[in-house]
C-alpha cells in the first residue's frame, strides 16, 4: 500500500486565467482540427489518407446518447458520434440506407458512393463522423465483436473509426483484443479505453490504438467511484494521459466529468485532443430514452451503461457476482440538440478569445489554470 501525496484536480477545482488576446471576435476562432494518427493505415502508409478533420467533440456511445439521429444532427457541425454498441448490423442497415450501404458486389468493388440527397448534412459525408462501438467479446466458435465489425466494414466500405469500449481498460485481455482488431483492420482509427494513468495510455497506444479514452467514474450517471472506490480526478487524468500520449505520437479523448461548456474548454486546455460528452447531450429530441410527462413537463430517461436499467435491458438483470455501477435519472426534455451544441461551441470559442487561442489546437499552450474554491456565484441557484 502507498499514498500519492500530490493533490489531483477536477474541472471544478480550477478556472482559466485570462490574458491579452489579439482576437477581435469569436468568429475568428477555428474549432476544426485536422488529425493524423499513430497506427491507422499501418506502417509505410500515407498518414493523411487515414486522418480525420472535424470539430473534436464527441457524442458518447451510450444508449440514450449515441443514436443515429444524434449522429446525423452532429455531422452538420462536423462532430463525431460513437454509436451505441448494442445496435446490430441490421439496425445499421436500416438507419443508414442511402448513407453508404453497398447493396451489391459491383457497388463495393466500384466504390460507388450514394448519399441521401435529402439529408441536412451540409458536407454530405456523414460516414466520416460516425464510429461503431464494440466490446471485447471474442469467441472462435460464436458470433462476437470481431465478427460484427467485420460485417459492418463489409457493408459500409467507408467505415473509418471503431470505438473499443470497456469500463476497465487495465486488463491484459483488453490490450490483446486491441492487437487483434489492429491486425485485422489496419485501416481503422481505433478509439479505446477507459484508463486514467499515463503508463496504461502508452500501453494501449503501443497495442495499436490511435486515441485513448480517459476517465473512470467521472460521468454524471456513473457510480463506479462510489461502488468501488476507484477513480481519478478528471483534470489531472487528462493532463497526465495527454502528456504520455503526445510523447509517443498518440491522442487522447477526455471522457466524462463535463457539466458545462466551460468544462469542455478546460479539457481542451488540459491537453485533450477530443472531448466525449454524455449527460450534456442527453434528453434531446434526437436522444433515445423513455419519454414521460410529469406535471405538464416532458422528461426523458438517461442511464449509465452499467446501471440496473442497462443490464436488465441487455443481459436480463445484474449478475450475482457483480453490482450496478450506474444510475437512472429523468432529464427535462431539452428540445433539439442543435441548440445545446451551438451553446457548447459558443462557450469554447469565447474561452479561446479570453486566453488568446486562435484554435482548439492552440488552447493548451495558451492556458494557465488557477486553483479556486468556488466556480461561480450561486446566490440565485446553480448556473448549470
Amino acid at each position: 500500500m502507498r499514498i500519492e501525496p500530490e493533490i489531483k484536480l477536477d474541472y471544478k477545482d480550477v478556472l482559466l486565467r485570462p490574458k491579452r488576446s489579439e482576437l477581435t471576435s469569436r468568429k475568428d476562432v477555428n474549432l476544426m482540427r485536422e488529425f493524423t494518427f499513430k497506427n491507422a493505415g499501418g506502417e509505410g502508409s500515407d498518414p493523411k489518407a487515414y486522418g480525420w478533420k472535424g470539430v473534436p467533440i464527441v457524442a458518447a456511445n451510450m444508449d440514450t446518447v449515441g443514436t443515429f439521429e444524434t449522429a446525423k444532427s452532429l455531422a452538420d457541425y462536423h462532430m463525431l458520434t460513437c454509436i451505441n454498441k448494442h445496435y446490430d448490423s441490421k439496425k445499421w442497415m436500416h438507419n443508414m440506407n442511402g448513407y453508404g450501404v453497398y447493396k451489391s458486389k459491383e457497388q463495393r468493388e466500384g466504390t460507388v458512393w450514394k448519399h441521401d440527397p435529402n439529408s441536412s448534412c451540409s458536407h454530405n459525408r456523414i460516414y466520416e463522423h460516425m464510429s461503431p462501438s464494440i466490446g471485447i467479446k471474442y469467441h472462435e466458435s460464436d458470433y462476437d465483436d470481431i465478427d460484427f465489425l467485420r460485417d459492418l466494414c463489409f457493408r459500409f466500405y467507408h467505415t473509418q473509426f471503431v470505438c473499443i469500449d470497456a469500463a476497465n481498460g487495465y486488463t491484459s485481455r483488453f490490450c490483446d483484443f486491441i492487437k487483434r482488431v489492429r491486425e485485422e483492420f489496419p485501416h481503422l482509427i481505433i478509439i479505446a479505453g477507459n484508463v486514467v494513468t499515463g503508463e496504461m495510455t502508452e500501453e494501449i497506444l503501443l497495442s495499436g490504438a490511435d486515441i485513448v479514452k480517459v476517465g473512470i467514474g467521472g460521468g454524471s450517471v456513473c457510480t463506479t467511484r462510489i461502488q468501488t472506490g476507484v477513480g481519478y480526478p478528471q483534470l489531472s487524468a487528462v493532463i497526465e494521459c495527454a502528456d504520455a500520449a503526445h510523447g509517443i505520437g498518440g491522442h487522447i479523448m477526455a471522457d466524462g466529468g463535463c457539466v458545462c461548456a466551460g468544462d469542455v474548454a478546460k479539457a481542451f486546455c488540459a491537453g485533450a485532443d477530443f472531448v466525449m460528452l454524455g449527460g450534456m447531450l442527453a434528453g434531446h429530441t434526437e436522444s433515445a430514452g423513455q419519454e414521460e410527462e410529469v406535471d405538464g413537463e416532458k422528461y426523458k430517461t438517461f442511464y449509465g451503461m452499467s446501471s440496473d436499467t442497462a443490464m436488465k435491458k441487455y443481459h436480463g438483470g445484474v449478475a450475482s457476482y457483480r453490482s450496478s455501477e450506474g444510475k437512472t435519472i429523468r432529464i427535462k426534455h431539452r428540445g433539439l440538440i442543435r441548440n445545446t451544441v451551438e451553446s457548447i461551441l459558443g462557450g469554447v470559442r469565447s474561452a479561446c478569445t479570453y486566453i488568446g487561442a486562435k484554435s482548439i489546437k492552440d488552447m493548451p499552450k495558451c492556458a494557465t489554470f488557477v486553483r479556486v474554491s468556488q466556480q461561480s456565484n450561486e446566490v440565485f441557484g446553480r448556473n448549470i
